[in-house]
C-alpha cells in the first residue's frame, strides 16, 4: 500500500503540474468570479445507460453545471467504458478519472467496506440507511480519503440484491454445484462459499458472456442491475434471497477535488446531497415494476427461507468483524 501510495503521490504531482501548466481551476476560493474557467471532468460507472446510476449520474452532473454556473462540466460514461470497478478506483487515486459510482470493490483499497458486503449483515433497507446516513457512514467516508485518497462524496442506496440462476434454488442446499459469479470482495467470496455454492470472482463487463458459455451459472445483483444488464436473456429462476441491502459510493478523486475553487466545491457538495435524494426515490419506485417485467421477460421468480440461508453466513459474519472491526460492526448491530 505504501509503495502505491508514493508512485500515486508521484503521479499525482505531475497531473497538477499539467493542469497549471493548461489554465485548468486550481483550489484558491475566487467565489465563482466570472474569472473561472470552465473544468470539465469525467464520471464512469459500470452498468448501463437505463439503470438508476446512469440516471442518477445525469442528474449530479446536470446539478454540478447549475450550481456552478457552468465552470464545472461533468461527462458521465456508463457501461465499463473508463474500465470496471478496481480501474474506476486507481483511476481516481490517480486523477485521471474524476467521478465514479463503485461499491464493494472499495474493500480492497479501504478494508473495513468489506462488512458491509457480507450478506445478512442488515435487517433490512432502514437499517441500511441509518448506518450509511449515520456515524458509520461519515467514519467510513473520513477513513476511506485518509486511507486512499478518495473523497466519498454521498452514499446512495440499492434494492437488495438477489440471486439469478440456471439450476432451480429453492432451499439454500440447492446452491451445491452453482458457479456463481461475485464481485472481487473477499467477504461475497467466503460468504457463498459458507452457504455451499462454488464462487467465481470476476468483473462485472465479462458476466452475460460467461453466462451465455457456461463459465458460470449464476449470479447476484439489485433487481434494477439484473435487468438494465439483460441477465434475463441468459439466467431461467430469480431466487429472492434479498442477502444484501446495499449502497453504491458516489466518490471523487482527492486531487481532483484539491484542483477546484472554494464555489466550485461547494456547487459539486451541494449537487451530490441533491442527485442522493433523486437517486434514492428513483431506486423505490422502480422495485415492484423491475419484478413485474423480469417475470413477463420469462424468469421464474422463487421465494425462499432466508433464514437458513443467513444461519450459514453466521460464521462469516464474525470473522469479518474480527478482521476488521469489532467496534464498526457492533456500532452497524446497534443501529436501530
Amino acid at each position: 500500500m505504501f509503495k502505491k501510495l508514493a508512485t500515486i503521490m508521484v503521479i499525482t504531482a505531475m497531473f497538477i503540474t499539467a493542469a497549471c501548466g493548461n489554465g485548468g481551476s486550481a483550489s484558491g476560493g475566487n467565489g465563482g468570479s466570472s474569472e473561472e474557467k470552465t473544468v470539465k471532468l469525467r464520471l464512469g460507472h459500470i452498468t448501463g445507460e437505463s439503470d438508476a446510476w446512469h440516471i442518477g449520474a445525469m442528474k449530479f452532473a446536470e446539478l454540478v453545471k447549475e450550481k456552478s454556473g457552468g465552470t464545472v462540466e461533468v461527462d458521465v460514461f456508463a457501461s465499463s467504458t473508463l474500465g470496471n470497478d478496481r480501474d474506476l478506483i486507481e483511476g481516481m487515486q490517480l486523477g485521471s478519472v474524476d467521478f465514479a459510482l463503485v461499491a464493494g470493490v472499495l474493500s480492497n483499497f479501504h478494508e473495513p467496506y468489506s462488512i458491509l458486503e457480507v450478506p445478512y449483515l442488515f435487517r433490512d433497507q432502514d437499517h441500511l440507511e441509518k448506518v450509511l446516513y449515520g456515524e458509520v457512514g461519515d467514519k467510513l467516508k473520513a477513513d476511506l480519503l485518509e486511507d486512499a485518497s478518495i473523497r466519498g462524496l454521498e452514499f446512495w442506496v440499492r434494492g437488495p440484491r438477489q440471486l439469478t440462476t440456471n439450476k432451480k434454488v429453492e432451499t439454500v442446499d440447492d446452491l451445491k454445484g452453482v458457479k456463481i459469479r461475485v464481485p472481487e470482495i473477499p467477504a461475497s467470496i467466503e460468504a457463498w462459499s459458507a452457504m455451499g455454492a462454488s464462487p467465481m470472482p470476476m468483473a462485472f463487463g465479462e458476466v452475460y458472456s460467461s453466462l451465455q458459455t457456461g463459465v458460470i451459472n449464476s449470479q447476484e445483483n439489485p433487481l434494477a442491475f439484473i435487468s438494465s444488464n439483460k441477465m434475463q436473456e441468459v439466467q431461467d429462476y430469480l431466487v429472492m434471497t434479498n442477502h444484501v441491502y446495499g449502497y453504491v459510493q458516489l466518490a471523487m478523486s482527492d486531487i481532483t477535488y484539491k484542483k477546484l475553487s472554494e464555489s466550485q466545491r461547494k456547487a459539486v457538495e451541494e449537487a451530490a446531497k441533491e442527485a442522493t435524494q433523486f437517486e434514492n426515490a428513483l431506486v423505490a419506485e422502480q422495485e415492484e415494476e423491475l419484478m413485474k417485467s423480469l417475470q413477463e421477460q420469462g424468469m421464474e421468480v422463487i421465494e425462499v427461507d432466508t433464514a437458513a440461508f443467513a444461519e450459514k453466513v453466521k460464521p462469516v459474519l464474525e470473522k469479518f468483524a474480527a478482521r476488521y472491526g469489532q467496534e464498526l460492526y457492533d456500532s452497524i448491530i446497534a443501529t436501530k
